[in-house]
């Protein structure tokens, strides 16, 4: 029996200023189904479902809801409409609880709190979220609160579902808690676009697959088919090529020699719980270590530390032999330390500047392009270039802002500019978020380089994929202590998301 359309959009293009952001596209979203939209970063995936949702007005193009014309202009006309959307950012208040984040701006006149907690507990259960409804959100997990924002859309009685990247902060068990949301949902007659990167996700529970490129459809999966089709055909579908095979990690025998470690290393700031309690560790020449967690269990204050921009209350920390534990920044800089922040627009570059001016923001006091107090222009401009030529960054050249770049190649200058800085020790905290697969693949390919260089390098991940991918012992961090070091290849994916949630090894292998 055929399914029901229940929205289409025809002919839609949008564009900002110079940027044709979607160009001339057209899809349907059917009763019951799962819907995958994949594409790169800029193939317009986000924008056409913004539209969808009235967060963006179409520029030409139509969109119909059960066959009937409508202009959707803003989301409480998608909310009306029974179409929410889950954007990667919550928008969600942590000062207030679960219920009240829930009816927010939903009730009117005097309110029966605990009527309203119970229906909210009432519909949590229903599918299986253990989510409390009186509980405040800031003392939610990340992946609990994901659930908040799936029962504020539950509770408007939505059928359509847009989730924009929903697995990007769980671990796995609760990724798989939610493809079984998802599969209860559609059961029921209501549908769900997912936008996501992550392959297996996408042939775990799409029953379409739509592939996006420069803004159009590249490809259409249709529900025949989706058990059959091969990752490889998606990738092309997406990038127009085959992502090149990067090499697995080797040994750590390879260099026996611990270059970088950390000794019991502690933050605790006053009159509140530790950041990070007693952190050890050791980095050899020419290794990988990879850290998985959850974002928010002190991997970023563990960076920051390493790097010099944390004061730390007890612990050493030594890069080849020398205790760098009280350097300054500019200090670690010299020793041939490198840092790639995880949020390179707050951390790692400024908009507005150059790519030279960018390339050269760390490294203004240091001989190798000042010369008697003066910057030496002309060799950072043509260092950059020699950038732009080796990364393949799209840009027509080094004067250009780094603000007007796509993010995968804005991060391509940033990691070039830290392996360089990076003679002996490279940080990479959260390497490819929000990156598409050329640019992952890209990033990936450099980290292993630079291992091959032997160098140290310290990968902070919350995707267990690139872990996996790239590191040659994995540590795990939750709530800021150390729950276990192991080789790659000596623990499944199972057992480090229970570490990952705080369940302790012994618990871990029992259960």
């Amino acid at each position: 029996m055929e399914k029901k359309i229940l929205v289409e959009l025809k002919h839609v293009s949008k564009r900002f200023a110079k940027v044709l952001a979607n160009d001339d596209v057209s899809m349907e979203i059917k009763e019951g189904e799962v819907v995958a939209l994949l594409g790169e970063n800029g193939a317009g995936k986000s924008t056409i479902m913004k539209i969808l949702y009235g967060l963006y007005h179409a520029t030409s193009g139509e969109i119909f809801i059960h066959g009937e014309k409508r202009d959707i202009s803003s989301p409480k006309e998608a909310i009306a409409s029974g179409i929410s959307m889950i954007q990667q950012h919550f928008s969600l208040i942590p000062a207030h609880t679960v219920t009240e984040n829930i009816i927010l701006g939903h009730c009117k006149g005097k309110i029966d709190y605990k009527a309203k907690e119970k229906e909210i507990q009432d519909l949590a259960d229903k599918y299986h979220f253990a989510v409390n409804a009186g509980e405040y959100v800031k003392n939610l997990t990340v992946g609990a609160q994901q659930k908040v924002e799936i029962l504020k859309a539950l509770y408007l009685n939505s059928k359509i579902l847009i989730m924009d990247e929903p697995t990007a902060v769980l671990t796995p068990q609760e990724a798989e808690i939610l493809m079984q949301f998802v599969r209860e949902y559609v059961a029921k007659g209501n549908s769900v676009v997912f936008i996501t990167h992550k392959m297996k996700e996408v042939m775990e529970v799409s029953d379409r697959i739509i592939v996006l490129r420069n803004g159009r459809v590249s490809g259409t999966i249709n529900e025949e088919e989706v058990k059959s089709v091969k990752e490889t055909e998606l990738v092309n579908m997406m990038i127009g090529h085959a992502l090149e095979v990067l090499k697995s990690p080797g040994g750590e025998e390879e260099n026996p020699k611990v270059r970088f470690s950390v000794s019991h290393l502690s933050i605790i700031p006053k009159d509140e719980v530790p950041i990070l309690s007693d952190v050890s560790f050791e980095i050899r020449g020419g290794e990988v270590l990879g850290f998985a967690g959850v974002s928010g269990n002190g991997q970023q204050e563990l960076c920051e530390a390493i790097y010099g921009a944390r004061t730390i209350n007890t612990g050493e920390i030594v890069l080849d032999g020398e205790d760098v534990t009280h350097l300054s920044i500019t200090e670690r800089i010299r020793k041939g330390i490198g840092y790639l922040a995880s949020d390179r627009y707050k951390y790692g570059m400024v908009s507005d500047m150059s790519l030279s001016e960018n390339l050269m923001l760390k490294a203004s006091y240091l001989e190798r392009w000042v010369k008697h107090g003066i910057i030496q222009w002309k060799k950072v401009n043509q260092d950059t270039e020699k950038i732009i030529a080796d990364y393949k960054v799209k840009a027509p050249d080094y004067s250009v802002n780094i603000g007007s770049l796509s993010g995968g190649n804005q991060q391509k200058l940033v990691v070039a500019r830290e392996v360089d800085m990076g003679r002996n020790l490279v940080i990479f905290d959260q390497p490819t978020r929000g990156l598409d697969l050329g640019a992952i693949n890209y990033v990936h390919k450099t980290i292993l380089k630079e291992k091959e260089l032997g160098k140290s390098i310290l990968l902070v991940s919350t995707e267990l994929s690139e872990i996996f991918a790239l590191s040659d012992r994995i540590a795990v961090l939750y709530k800021g202590r150390i729950m276990g070091i192991y080789r790659n290849g000596e623990i499944s994916t199972d057992r480090i998301g229970l570490l990952m949630a705080g369940v302790g090894e012994k618990e871990a292998t029992n259960g």
